[in-house]
């Protein structure tokens, strides 16, 4: 789209018209903040035919860049620390609240209650000056956008409380369930990878990502003496193991925003050919996160070993995964994890962290490493 060479206020109307609507449909579908600011510095360089466009994030101080993106003859750059400011237009703006337009560059604040940040965008001597129309026009987006900026940051806040709050149930449940039962700290970035691996959009990731936390919540609700088991379970105590999806999902169904969640939990046991539990689902009827997080969960309890059986090693384990393809898992997520377990390290993760004694017995723990993912 370019501003310039206007021949009529109905075509004016109908470039802002389209031009608020960009803003709006690139805020309903972009759920990271530091993603809009990127995708929004490139749509004002299409829309004002500009040379480069920068869009910067304060902080409180207004003496602080916190994020910067500059979109400039295609190509983006990123500056994602606090830095100071010292560019004297960008000063200007940040200190009168104001917009500037000289000639081929003009600017605006970022305006939500206080000034948040600065938009800067900029033409090749060889295109027409900024005129009056596009300030306007630069400003109503600029609205817009600060509104969609300013509830994706909240977002943002949120999550980090809900992560929080999944970080303590997890920190309760891994105290009352035996580590032997609880996974390592590499099974959530496998199960992340897996969803990338598949195409799988934010928010379905991210809430895979929760529930990869949270999918054994359940346990926490199992008695002790049949989760430490070591010998075969009985039809009854079995019965019990298998409710522990849908206990799972009761824990976390006070909290709302953990709502799409809730559904990976309860399914994570299911099977493709349907004989798994709690509901005996088939195929598509799984939803695509819990056939995800089966897969993923089948591969370290083989690897890492559980009380109850023996572990066993990588090839063995890759081995029976794709000897179930199409029984046990979902054949295009088997594809998926083949692809994923030749690009990932794993073997770091598989190295005995922790030796005990037990009846006199030499027994090696195998854990992941303690490194956050």
């Amino acid at each position: 789209m370019n501003t310039k060479n206007y021949l009529t206020p109905a075509k004016k109307y109908k470039t802002l018209i389209s031009s608020v609507h960009s803003i709006y449909r690139l805020v309903n579908t972009t759920y990271q903040t530091k993603e809009l600011i990127c995708r929004l510095a490139r749509l004002i360089c299409q829309v004002f035919n500009g040379r480069y466009c920068l869009i910067m994030l304060l902080d409180p101080t207004r003496r602080f860049s916190l994020f910067k993106c500059l979109i400039s003859d295609g190509k983006k750059y990123v500056v994602d620390r606090k830095a100071k400011i010292f560019n004297r237009i960008e000063k200007r703006i940040v200190n009168t609240v104001a917009s500037v337009r000289q000639g081929h560059l003009m600017g605006l604040p970022l305006v939500c209650e206080d000034i948040s940040g600065i938009i800067i965008v900029k033409r090749t001597k060889k295109e027409p000056p900024f005129d009056r129309f596009d300030q306007e026009m630069l400003m109503t987006m600029c609205e817009q956008a600060v509104i969609g900026i300013k509830n994706l940051q909240l977002y943002d806040e949120q999550q980090k409380i809900v992560l929080g709050s999944i970080k303590s149930l997890v920190t309760l449940l891994d105290m009352r369930v035996p580590q032997e039962y609880t996974h390592s700290p590499y099974f959530s970035h496998l199960v992340t990878l897996l969803a990338q691996q598949m195409h799988l959009d934010e928010k379905q990731t991210e809430s895979l990502k929760y529930a990869s936390l949270l999918h054994d919540a359940g346990k926490a609700d199992i008695p002790l003496e049949i989760l430490t088991k070591t010998t075969k379970l009985t039809p009854e105590e079995y019965g019990i193991i298998k409710r522990h999806p849908v206990k799972g999902a009761q824990i976390l169904r006070p909290l709302q925003i953990l709502k799409p969640v809730t559904q990976i939990i309860i399914h994570h046991h299911e099977k493709y050919d349907g004989t798994g539990y709690p509901s005996r689902l088939k195929k598509g009827q799984i939803p695509q996160g819990a056939r995800i997080m089966a897969v993923a969960d089948a591969f370290e309890a083989m690897v890492y070993g559980r009380p109850y059986r023996e572990r066993v090693d990588m090839a063995s384990a890759i081995k029976e995964i794709k000897k179930k393809s199409g029984s046990q898992f979902d054949p295009k997520v088997v594809e998926a994890f083949l692809k994923v377990i030749k690009k990932v390290k794993t073997k770091k993760y598989l190295q005995p962290s922790k030796i005990k004694i037990y009846n006199g017995a030499l027994r090696i723990k195998v854990r992941g490493s303690s490194k956050k993912v």
